[in-house]
């Protein structure tokens, strides 16, 4: 049997386990950086399977060390998220989330799981490698500053120094039994905008005895819209949205103040920098020059995520040769955010996708919906390919 066959076998006997594993993370998700049971579990399998755990890094992160038939070979770090979000489920489903408000609504069950199982398989041919392997398991993906930045703080990315880093995510889009890769850049950067403009409430009817928040707010944010349509880059992708929005005043009362929040995202982290100090020089001299006093905060999430070429374009072949060519599909840029570009901007990265998918059985739901699932069937496949794709870049020199 060659090592191919032996880890679709192995991923093939253990699929009950992976997937009794995400029915029992999925029934109790715990939000960011509050993941103690889950953790613990974590913990508990990787005695189970074997291996000597580490836990307590960057909080309630978790990492193993799997070394090959000779360790001083690569270094290959495999990474799954553990948290959950606050989402109320509307499953019918036997492994409900019994956390009434919290929902593995983003398939971080399933990276933890497919994780799981692809170490029990890599475990088991280690002899036939040479390297290490080092797992990560990661709190707090959900939440800024993010669990990958704490986890590096605490040294993830040191003792044994990986040559290279895996992350896989769920893909509501893409059907399950299908992978996608993007090589280059992938994801955006994604910053919080708090912006407070604070004026002279008084009667709607009387507006010469005040000083307007509602107006000189909207005037604000049509103009902050220049950053995306006059400043920017056309070939660099930049997204500039805001979502709330408060003035609590009424028909015919004009408030002190204004409150809005937004998102700045982009691929470019020069260009990011550049466009903060534009939208706050734009904020408030727009405020001030209409009579109003501002406050403008951005909050910097995660940078963005870029995979590298020669890795993604290796991992990419080595998973046709897995799967078949038709199931290995090639994605375009995505322009939400993942904290993996922590990792992604320290070791050579790759970040690609597993399809969840199935519409005949009903499942089409996006993430962070109270509706979301996945086909499980994309579960045996998730860890299968992980080994797979470990096994041939330790075994593989560029």
């Amino acid at each position: 049997m060659n090592i191919k066959e032996k880890i679709k076998k192995l991923a093939a006997a253990y699929a009950p386990d992976i997937v009794a594993n995400r029915r029992h993370l999925h029934a109790n998700p715990e939000l960011s950086f509050e993941e103690e049971k889950t953790s613990a579990f974590v913990f508990d399998k990787l005695k189970d399977y074997g291996l000597d755990p580490q836990k307590g890094i960057g909080g309630n992160g978790i990492v193993a060390l799997i070394e090959g038939e000779n360790p001083e070979g690569k270094v290959i770090a495999l990474r799954a998220d553990m948290d959950a979000l606050p989402i109320m489920e509307q499953n019918d489903i036997p492994y409900k989330s019994k956390n009434e408000g919290v929902m593995h609504a983003c398939g971080h069950d399933v990276h933890t799981s497919s994780l799981l199982g692809a170490a029990r398989i890599l475990n088991e041919i280690k002899d036939s490698f040479s390297g290490t392997v080092k797992l990560i398991f990661q709190p707090g993906e959900e939440k800024i500053p993010g669990g990958a930045s704490l986890m590096i703080k605490d040294g993830v990315l040191e003792n044994p120094a990986p040559d290279y880093i895996f992350g896989q995510h769920v893909m509501a889009q893409l059907p399950a039994g299908k992978v996608g890769f993007k090589p280059g850049m992938y994801m955006a950067s994604a910053d919080e905008i708090y912006i407070k403009v604070i004026g002279k409430g008084g009667h709607g009817a009387m507006p010469d005895n005040n000083i307007d928040p509602v107006l000189i707010t909207s005037h604000i944010i049509v103009a902050l819209q220049q950053i995306v349509s006059r400043h920017a880059n056309p070939k660099t992708p930049t997204v500039l949205s805001f979502g709330k929005v408060v003035a609590n005043g009424a028909t015919n009362i004009i408030p002190d103040e204004v409150y809005v929040e937004g998102t700045f995202r982009t691929l470019d982290e020069d260009w990011r920098h550049e466009a903060h100090k534009k939208m706050k020089n734009i904020a408030e001299g727009m405020a001030r020059g209409m009579g109003a006093e501002i406050e403008f905060t951005v909050l910097n999430g995660y940078p963005f995520l870029k995979n590298d070429d020669g890795l993604t374009g290796r991992s990419k072949d080595f998973a046709i040769e897995y799967m078949g060519e038709k199931n290995v599909v090639d994605l375009d840029i995505w322009m939400a955010a993942e904290d993996f570009a922590y990792f992604s901007q320290r070791v050579d990265s790759c970040f690609y996708r597993l399809g969840t998918r199935n519409e005949e059985k009903g499942i089409i739901s996006n993430v962070h919906t109270p509706t979301f699932n996945v086909d499980e069937s994309a579960l045996e496949i998730g860890a299968g390919l992980m080994a797979w794709l470990t096994y041939n870049n330790l075994i593989n020199s560029e």
